[in-house]
């Protein structure tokens, strides 16, 4: 997997690229991150990738032209997308995270800043993916949050990659409540059940939970899982 992300910042990668699963995934060859600078392809004398708005308005916008030439710069594989990071895209979750990591082989990532990029650059975009309905600074950080989404669902970057089935939003639902040891802290026990060693039982406590705990913290994607189950057994 190839990943080449245009950033004004590429030192804000540095620390998050070089740390934990997604540092060793990196440094076996699972995936190749690739960070472009487009003041590296500005015309202007001072490097200037940004200009002030057509028809006034707040703030300054970053200009086609070094985005473009950043993007086309890049070698071009065939299974590619080009994903803006924007407020006006969809939500990320993680059906998106699961496709991009199964059906590409180059995702190249578009961070915005200031007040967003010129309407243009969707020309180049195959799809604009948003963290969610608020505003951050700039685009590095829900950037960084899809490589790492994607990076740890390519095989050999989980050491055990059974546990990715069972996480929150694998099966459409939250994951279940977990324990470790002590069996007992500050008064709060294990549920008897984990204890049990009944393999069986234990499944059915943690599916429960799972339905249970999505049900009252997320009823919308309950009602979607309900309604899933309910086609589903109809036919």
């Amino acid at each position: 997997m190839r990943l080449d992300v245009i950033t004004l910042f590429p030192d804000f990668f540095s620390s998050p690229l070089a740390s934990g699963l997604l540092g060793k995934a990196l440094n076996k060859g699972i995936a190749q991150v690739n960070l472009v600078n487009p003041r590296d392809f500005s015309l202007s004398k001072h490097k200037k990738v940004d200009d002030e708005p057509y028809g006034g308005g707040v703030g300054m916008l970053l200009k086609p032209e070094p985005i473009f030439a950043a993007v086309e710069s890049l070698p071009q594989l065939a299974k590619r997308e080009v994903i803006l990071m924007s407020p006006q895209g969809r939500p990320l979750n993680q059906p998106i995270l699961q496709k991009l990591a199964t059906e590409t082989e180059q995702i190249v990532i578009i961070c915005g800043h200031y007040e967003g990029v010129d309407e243009r650059v969707a020309h180049l975009v195959t799809q604009e993916i948003s963290l969610g309905d608020f505003v951050l600074t700039c685009g590095e950080v829900p950037a960084l949050a899809l490589i790492n989404g994607v990076i740890r669902l390519l095989p050999g970057t989980v050491g055990k990659e059974e546990s990715l089935k069972g996480e929150s939003f694998a099966q459409g639902l939250l994951d279940y409540p977990q324990y470790t040891r002590p069996p007992v802290f500050r008064g709060w026990e294990v549920p008897n059940v984990l204890l049990s060693g009944n393999h069986r039982e234990i499944e059915k406590w943690r599916e429960h939970e799972a339905i249970e705990r999505t049900k009252k913290r997320r009823p919308d994607l309950w009602e979607k899982w309900h309604n899933l189950q309910n086609s589903t057994q109809s036919k």
